[in-house]
This record gives C-alpha cells, structure tokens and sequence, in this order.
C-alpha cells in the first residue's frame, strides 16, 4: 500500500503546489458559497448575514492550513504579485497559480450549485436570475447593493483590498515576533470577518478576483447567461481590476510606514523586472 501511494506521488513540485492552490480555492467556495446558500434558499431560517461572513473567514482559515505546507497558501492572484514584487517568489508562478484559483473557484461554485440544485430550484421557481426577491446568483459571486455605483465599488474593493494587504504583510513581518505555529491562519481567517462585518454590505468584499471570476463564469455557462455581466451596469469588471490597485497601494503602504520594509527588500534576481514597480513601491 505504502509503495502504492508513493508511486501515486506527483514529482513535480510546482504541480503539486498549484493543485495545492486549486484545492484551497476550491475548498474556500465550497464553504462560503455553501454557507450563503444555506442562508439564502432557506430565507434566513437556517443562518443570517453574520453566519455567511464566518463561513467565508473559517473557509479561509481551512483554505490556508490545507495549501500552506505545500504552496505557502497564496491563493489569491493579489496577494501572488505583492509576493512577486517584494522578490519572494518568481513571476512564472503567478500566472499559474491565477489559472489554479480560477479553476478552483469554478469547480468549487459548480459543486455548490450540484449540492444546493434542489433548494435553488425550489427558490427561484426554476428561474435563474440575477436580480429580484429571487435572485440566487449572489450565492456564488459579488453583486452590487442597489445604492451602490460603479465608482463606489471601485473605491470600496481598492480600500478592502488595501486593508487586506497590510494587515497579512504584518501578520507575516517576523520583526514583530513569531507566531505560534498555526496562529496566522487564523488571524487571516479572523482579517477576512473584519472586512466582512465593516465592509460587506455594499458589494460582499470580493478582495479576490478569481473568486469572483471562476463562479461568474460557472453561473454564466449555469443557466444565468448574459445577465451576469450586465448586472448592476457591467459591474463585473470591478471585483477583478480594482483588487489590483488596492493590492498595489497595500503593499507600497506596507512596505514604506512599517517594519515589513527593512526585512524584506526586492531581489536581485527581479530586479530587472520589477524595476519601476521597485522605484514606486519604495517611493524613489
């Protein structure tokens, strides 16, 4: 049997670290959409909002623990290309991870959605849409709150995601002291209900473009069709670019006003590609 899983072992340590990236991206939607599900097709009778926002931070917390010896538990393209532009990791690998999260994403929403079939259909009355007293697509991805502009979501989505990026660059600054083993999943997973409780009514707090992306496409090829991208006035765009901006702005922040700056500086091995990344991030 030993000699049977040994030889099931991926070599490939790259491959083994983005399907380690699939799976956290899988398992983080399978528990926050699962959870909104839940709360959604029983109509508040089985969870309210504040269980939706801890199914979304302790999948989270699982996400990491299951990715992290393998991959170091990126999982999200943003985080990836602060990584990259700090020198901690080679841009090949950010690419690939974004294609093992949109991949995650997507099965994890197409799961879901096998999980909860009956009670969407029971819901919606076999109609899928995307607004109304029975829209059900924002069990899967974000959609704007009535109130909410384009503009708004953008700012909302640039300062979340900014917030996220200093606080996990804190929680992984070793001049502050070590954790114990096991503790910054935690304080991620506890970060995420933070932004979720402070942040959540006007958009959900997308902070992860393939998050949103890999189970907007899933509802688009689902039943939802078209609708998905003209919702809320072609808001689709938003959770996908603007976590970028706001990642960027997080990492320069953190970077100049905290610790994290004098431990962790850009390597000379991309040096070259990030130079004017380099020169921005350290305000030169």
């Amino acid at each position: 049997m030993e000699r049977l899983l040994q030889s099931c072992r991926i070599q490939n340590q790259l491959v083994r670290q983005c399907l380690a990236e699939f799976l956290g991206l899988y398992i983080a939607v399978l528990i926050g959409s699962g959870a909104a599900a839940q709360v959604i097709t029983s109509q508040g009778t089985h969870g309210s909002y504040l269980t939706m926002q801890l199914g979304s931070a302790l999948g989270a917390v699982f996400r990491i623990f299951v990715a992290r010896g393998v991959s170091g538990a990126q999982l999200n393209v943003v985080w990836s290309m602060s990584l990259w532009i700090l020198g901690r990791q080679p841009w090949r690998k950010v690419p690939l991870y974004a294609l093992s999260h949109l991949l995650g994403a997507f099965l994890g929403a197409a799961t879901v959605y096998l999980q909860y079939y009956d009670a969407i259909q029971m819901f919606s009355g076999g109609q899928l849409s995307v607004a109304g007293p029975n829209a059900i697509a924002g069990i899967f991805c974000s959609y704007p709150a009535d109130h909410l502009s384009v503009w708004g979501g953008i700012m909302d989505q640039v300062v979340a995601t900014a917030l996220l990026l200093i606080c996990c660059l804190a929680v992984e600054d070793r001049r502050q002291g070590l954790l114990p083993d096991g503790l910054a999943p935690v304080l991620v997973g506890a970060l995420i209900l933070t932004i979720g409780l402070s942040m959540g009514s006007n958009c959900g707090f997308p902070l992860n473009p393939a998050r949103d992306l890999g189970p907007w496409l899933f509802t688009f090829i689902a039943g939802w069709g078209e609708e998905v991208f003209k919702a809320g006035g072609g808001w689709w765009w938003v959770p996908i670019v603007a976590p970028f901006v706001g990642g960027l702005l997080g990492t320069r922040a953190a970077h100049s006003s905290t610790s994290y700056s004098s431990k962790f500086t850009i390597s000379t091995r991309h040096r070259v590609q990030v130079k004017s990344l380099k020169q921005w991030i350290n305000c030169k």
